[in-house]
């Protein structure tokens, strides 16, 4: 897996422990609780 910096985007759903973040190629990750981020698929 390449290197990637992500940048979180918070929503109220930080609340209930799903996280979304943003990659340095503009794709969009989510995290839920402790699992591994997965990356959310684009239609673009």
């Amino acid at each position: 897996m390449p290197n990637y910096y992500f940048k979180e985007i918070w929503t109220p759903l930080r609340l209930i422990k799903i996280r979304i973040f943003r990659d340095d190629e503009h794709q969009m990750w989510i995290k839920v609780g402790r699992k591994a981020r997965r990356r959310i698929k684009n239609n673009s």
